[in-house]
């Protein structure tokens, strides 16, 4: 009796163990970067007319499964350069720790970039074909960024890639597959969201710059050093807030959009976190509190859309 007790309780641990391999897999902490521009843009969209929510649905789903895919071809391919290792920092390390195949984690992002596309045929027949370039260039960028002959993740161009098409793009498709046009207030409001998703890759570029460093990469945090980098974080999220109250003040954003403020203690706490830290594990904290800045920031912008909407 106790000995079938003790095999339940091992299948249980070792079922969720694998649950966890393939959820740290996904990278979470990363997904709010798809999530958020994708309500920003349809809650925008809401300030004008109403919104379609199978539309909105298919839009989120496929932009978790773009940066999902788009995290686990970082995953293969810098295993496959020799990049990682089982003492790597702020990986999924789902090949290099969990014994998982590259060749399983290649098949699985491609089979999410594939879940994409039927997705995407759906909003293409909702809205416009037009989406469908648009979308294969955004997969292609994804593929891109880790992999191909030159990664834009190991040059100078990194964050301002992630921020272009993970923030401007989507959130310019989120609006227009609503509303069937595209206006300049929607692409003024997407840079700030652009900015906070780019100071995600920043902040990780600043934990990883030593590693980076040795293999031969060329970030921005290499190039202008560590403390430089923090410094230009930190004038990435004044410029980010800067640009929130130029546009509630033009009306670009509602007043009720200084919500969004209430995350500029979260982004004050990367900066904190970050001085004064040389090791990866240390600066952890302050990666992970990127990632929280940019969903507070996003989040309460599309809440305060959202009041606007039916005030």
């Amino acid at each position: 009796m106790n000995s079938t007790n003790d095999n339940s309780i091992k299948e249980a641990l070792n079922e969720r163990s694998g649950l966890q391999v393939w959820w740290r897999l996904l990278r979470p902490h990363t997904l709010t970067a798809s999530i958020v521009p994708v309500f920003v843009g349809t809650m925008f969209a809401l300030t004008e007319e109403h919104i379609n929510l199978l539309l909105f649905l298919a839009m989120l789903l496929a932009s978790i499964l773009i940066q999902s895919a788009t995290n686990m071809f970082n995953e293969y391919y810098d295993f496959i350069l020799g990049l990682d290792n089982d003492k790597s920092v702020g990986i999924g390390g789902t090949i290099v720790r969990d014994g998982i195949s590259p060749r399983t984690v290649l098949r699985l992002a491609i089979t999410f970039f594939a879940i994409a596309i039927l997705l995407g045929v759906y909003i293409c027949m909702a809205s416009s074909w037009w989406i469908a370039v648009i979308g294969i260039v955004c997969m292609l960028f994804g593929y891109l960024y880790t992999g191909g002959p030159y990664p834009i993740a190991y040059t100078p161009f990194g964050e301002l890639f992630s921020g272009f098409f993970m923030g401007t793009v989507i959130i310019g498709i989120s609006y227009y597959i609503q509303t069937s046009t595209l206006t300049s207030s929607v692409i003024w409001l997407s840079i700030p969201v652009a900015i906070f998703i780019g100071a995600i890759m920043l902040s990780n570029n600043i934990r990883d710059l030593d590693g980076d460093k040795e293999n031969g990469r060329k970030t921005v945090a290499i190039l202008l050093g560590r403390k430089n980098a923090i410094r230009f974080l930190a004038i990435l999220f004044i410029t980010a807030y800067s640009l929130t109250v130029i546009y509630m003040i033009t009306g670009i954003l509602p007043m009720w959009s200084i919500l969004a403020f209430l995350s500029i203690f979260k982004a004050a706490d990367v900066i904190r976190k970050f001085r004064g830290k040389t090791n990866s594990l240390e600066m952890m904290p302050a990666m992970a509190a990127t990632g929280k800045t940019n969903t507070m920031y996003g989040f309460l912008i599309g809440i305060s859309l959202l009041v606007s909407a039916y005030l």
